[in-house]
């Protein structure tokens, strides 16, 4: 079974590819779905709790409390983010195991840091989605909530594009139409036997 690592910096179009891969047909692990899970969750209170006790009420994480601790204190991030990507590591883990017994000819990690955590050393080929600079900023700052504050620490965490692009096993462009990113998810899996 092929394990593919789905990547992309903010608004470049990763999501609507992973909708795409997943309609070919592709079990598709979606990294920050199971965060809003783990938040949602006691779990995620119990996880969370020893770094922002104020943003742990009621059971769940509310993510904005937190998003305001970190930018507050930037250093926190990289604490939480070590708690929270072992927890969603376990949980893509079992996924892999299961769709692996189910027979699946290949699985879809969309993981947005994949470079950043080193998780690419997890996959055997990984695609990039990437979009230009100015498709980018306007998509991110169209998002409710986005401001250019929170948009800037977002690209601070992340990769620099160029340097996905050199990394992945394959790019597939976002700049115009559905249709065109499909043709291009497509041709990729094509080109790996899929």
């Amino acid at each position: 079974m092929m394990v593919i690592g789905l990547t992309g910096s903010i608004a470049m179009g990763k999501s609507e590819a992973a909708k795409i891969l997943a309609d070919y047909g592709l079990p598709v692990f979606d990294s920050d779905a199971e965060v809003h899970k783990l938040y949602d969750s006691q779990a995620g209170a119990i996880l969370i709790r020893p770094f922002v006790p104020v943003a742990t009420t009621h059971g769940r994480v509310e993510r904005n409390l937190v998003t305001e601790a970190v930018l507050k204190d930037p250093a926190l991030l990289s604490r939480l983010e070590k708690q929270v990507h072992a927890e969603i590591r376990t949980r893509r883990d079992a996924f892999i195991a299961r769709s692996r017994a189910a027979g699946a000819k290949a699985v879809v990690l969309d993981i947005p840091l994949l470079f950043e955590t080193g998780s690419e050393r997890d996959v055997d080929k990984t695609i990039v989605v990437s979009s230009q600079p100015e498709i980018q900023r306007a998509r991110a700052l169209g998002r409710p909530g986005m401001t250019e504050e929170r948009l800037a620490l977002i690209l601070s965490k992340q990769m620099l594009d160029a340097e996905k692009r050199a990394r992945a096993d394959a790019v597939t462009e976002n700049n115009s139409t559905l249709a065109d990113l499909k043709k291009s998810l497509l041709d990729i899996l094509r080109a790996w036997g899929i």
